[in-house]
């Protein structure tokens, strides 16, 4: 696997997130097979892991420290914070809001310790920003915790292009998480890519296969459980998900011309885009993990990145990322 950074931290060139395993795609109750992924995954070469408080909640941080802790010197695993979360309520609602306030920081950071059962968190992320709280004083309590050992490196997801400039005058921030796929450029356009060309700061892009629609695999939306989260998005309504679909299999043609699956060429599109960006494609499958680790060795031209941009456009594509409520967290 070859590697790349995110600030001062090496890593694979693809990562795993290990949000499905506990959370959002009908999560599953296999914690054995989950941890025979997430080995796998080792012995593939991958080395950077990602979950988060609100996965589960929590069931996520302490399957991923369970998974890892044989491994704990030679992986990176990064977790994040940011959310007011009711563990009593369904994962649709569950989320109230945003919480970046300095002694949440530190709550968090202390809990996601014992969860993960580690001394130290490699990647900590606030996961929205909070518009109620300067960033400079999340990002300030956060740096605490760096000084403190606690913490490796920090980093932001879903940030404006403007804040995640102020975050990094408080304390270098290593990356940035958003969602980044063929059907999804909003760090393109909104300035964050660029950002972090020029600050030298790593792009973490998540859902980078469309949340499983650009692998093919997805035909119907009655496939999909009754509670996974995939059923409150516009892009999976049901107009807008047949739309979507005609377009994956344009995607799905020319991965045939070059013989890889369309999942590999939706990664390898990504991967191309820059040496300082590293996908995190989740799965709870071991033959999907190995499917997609191959992607970091599938080679584009630059006129095969050209097409596949043109081919997928977001322009093209129907319904937007999130419902409004939840819209109206990213991009702070």
């Amino acid at each position: 696997m070859k590697h790349r950074k995110l600030g001062s931290l090496d890593v694979s060139a693809l990562g795993l997130g290990c949000m499905g395993m506990s959370h959002g795609y009908s999560p599953s109750t296999d914690e054995s097979g989950s941890i025979a992924t997430i080995h796998r995954a080792v012995e593939l070469g991958v080395t950077l892991f990602d979950t988060a408080e609100v996965y589960g909640p929590y069931k996520n941080e302490i399957l991923v420290g369970k998974a890892l802790k044989p491994h704990r010197d030679k992986v990176v695993i990064a977790t994040k914070f940011g959310f007011r979360i009711d563990a009593t309520k369904s994962s649709a609602e569950m989320i109230s809001g945003t919480d970046g306030r300095p002694e949440n920081v530190r709550a968090v950071a202390e809990a996601s310790l014992k969860r993960l059962d580690t001394d130290v968190i490699d990647l900590f992320y606030q996961h929205r920003v909070d518009p109620a709280v300067p960033i400079e004083e999340t990002v300030g309590a956060m740096a605490e915790l760096v000084r403190e050992g606690k913490v490796k490196a920090l980093g932001l997801s879903e940030a404006s292009a403007e804040t995640l400039r102020r975050a990094h005058n408080v304390h270098p921030i290593a990356a940035i998480q958003s969602e980044y796929s063929l059907w999804t450029r909003d760090p393109e356009e909104n300035g964050v890519l660029d950002t972090c060309r020029e600050l030298g700061i790593g792009f973490v892009p998540f859902s980078p296969l469309g949340r499983g629609v650009l692998t093919g695999a997805l035909k119907k939306l009655d496939g999909l459980a009754a509670d996974d989260f995939r059923r409150t998005l516009p892009r999976f309504e049901a107009e807008n998900f047949d739309v979507n679909l005609a377009l994956v299999s344009l995607l799905e043609q020319m991965a045939a011309e070059k013989g890889v699956t369309a999942g590999q060429l939706a990664l390898a599109w990504v991967l191309a885009q820059g040496a300082f960006i590293v996908p995190i494609p989740g799965t709870t499958k071991i033959g999907n993990l190995e499917t997609n680790v191959a992607a970091a060795d599938v080679g584009l031209t630059p006129e095969e990145v050209t097409k596949l941009g043109d081919l997928l456009s977001p322009k093209k594509v129907a319904g937007g990322r999130y419902p409004e409520r939840m819209a109206k967290m990213a991009g702070k």
